[in-house]
């Protein structure tokens, strides 16, 4: 795994914009970086794109042994939501897509950092941004990168002929994320829809979900946390509505940090995993001080009060309105540093429960946020 530098194209950002990609750049500089570009061999790409189907295979047993046994307060799930969890997964609710995002040096097998299961985004500039990069740069190169033909395909397995698309209003990438699926469902031969998710309402006759309009909503795919849908005016309804969101209410099990101290309980020493614990004591030292280890809140997204703590210490840490629901004590991953103190993290995508592609976020600090670049890569 190498990092090189490269001059970034003079209209980098005409040809950015041109595809729908307008949140690359913020306050203090570019979140869209071509000013450098990672290479991988195949044999990297092999084991990234292994590591992504197997962590996946082993969260969707960890997900069955925590509804096997009960163990909804050690994920911080509701009560309230249980009922829904446990219905949808024995349906088998279709689910779209997900990210892991892993620790990788090209040397050591990969390593999960987290699953980010429910409402990922940097999508777009991994499906497609960074391979029109790649065609003009490299126009023989190729790149693990086959996200924007699996998500048409796994359109086809929704089963309603509107799909209507939900999320936040006035924030950009959100809203970006969900035009560029709305596109990929409609290349996939679906009717699309908007609602921003305040709109969406319950039709207490009909005893269904609409939208704005009044028109109802079949399937819907909601760029939204799970654990903040349990608390909307309409929650009380959610479980009365079968198979009808995107991402499933099962996927709640698999977007939550609490599933860390889970995996390792029952794959212990597997070689894609890290230590993970419901408290940081397994970290300390023999006088039970000196610990060092990452404390991370169950539904924390983007970085979000995200703490290293090294021999006792807290070294660095992150701002935000998480952690009340609990936090989990992970094993410092080994992230390599480039040139410059660049520290990359690998984001494998899973498209209908299949790895598929790579995309790349790299810091100068050693907790990636949502400031954190996104950096293309080919392979060599």
């Amino acid at each position: 795994m190498k990092r090189h530098s490269l001059t970034p194209r003079p209209d980098w950002r005409a040809q950015v914009e041109a595809l729908g990609f307008t949140y690359h750049t913020h306050d203090t500089g570019p979140y869209w970086d071509e000013s450098a570009y990672y290479e991988l061999s195949v044999r990297e790409v092999d084991e990234l794109e292994a590591a992504g189907n197997t962590l996946h295979a082993l969260c969707i047993e960890a997900a069955q042994a925590v509804i096997d046994r009960g163990w909804w307060a050690r994920l911080g799930i509701p009560e309230r939501a249980v009922p829904a969890i446990l219905d949808s997964w024995e349906r088998d609710d279709a689910s779209i897509y997900g990210r892991f995002d892993l620790a990788y040096d090209g040397a050591a097998p990969p390593k999960l950092l987290e699953y980010n299961a429910d409402t990922p985004t940097a999508l777009i500039e991994a499906a497609v941004v960074q391979w029109h990069w790649l065609k003009e740069r490299f126009p023989d190169g190729d790149q693990f990168n086959s996200i924007h033909e699996k998500l048409i395909e796994a359109w086809r397995h929704v089963g309603s002929a509107k799909v209507h698309f939900a999320g936040v209003r006035d924030l950009p990438e959100d809203e970006q994320t969900l035009a560029y699926l709305a596109d990929t469902c409609t290349q996939a031969g679906f009717a699309v829809n908007w609602t921003a998710i305040d709109e969406l309402g319950w039709d207490t006759g009909a005893k269904r979900f609409v939208d704005q309009a009044g028109a109802p909503v079949e399937a819907l795919f909601k760029l939204y946390p799970w654990e903040w849908l349990w608390h909307e005016p309409f929650a009380e309804h959610l479980e009365r509505a079968p198979n009808l969101f995107i991402e499933p209410p099962w996927k709640f099990l698999l977007s939550n940090k609490g599933l860390l101290p889970v995996l390792w309980e029952l794959f212990p020493d597997h070689p894609n995993l890290l230590p993970a614990y419901e408290t940081p004591g397994p970290f300390a030292d023999a006088a039970g001080t000196q610990a060092s280890y990452v404390k991370k809140p169950r539904l924390s997204r983007e970085g979000a009060n995200v703490a290293i703590v090294e021999g006792g210490r807290t070294v660095e840490e992150n701002g935000g309105d998480y952690g009340d629901e609990g936090f989990v004590f992970q094993a410092l991953a080994p992230i390599p540093v480039f040139e410059g103190g660049n520290r990359p993290v690998c984001g494998v995508w899973v498209v209908n429960h299949e790895a598929c592609g790579l995309g790349i976020r790299e810091d100068t600090r050693r907790i990636t946020g949502n400031l954190s670049r996104f950096v293309p890569h080919r392979m060599g």
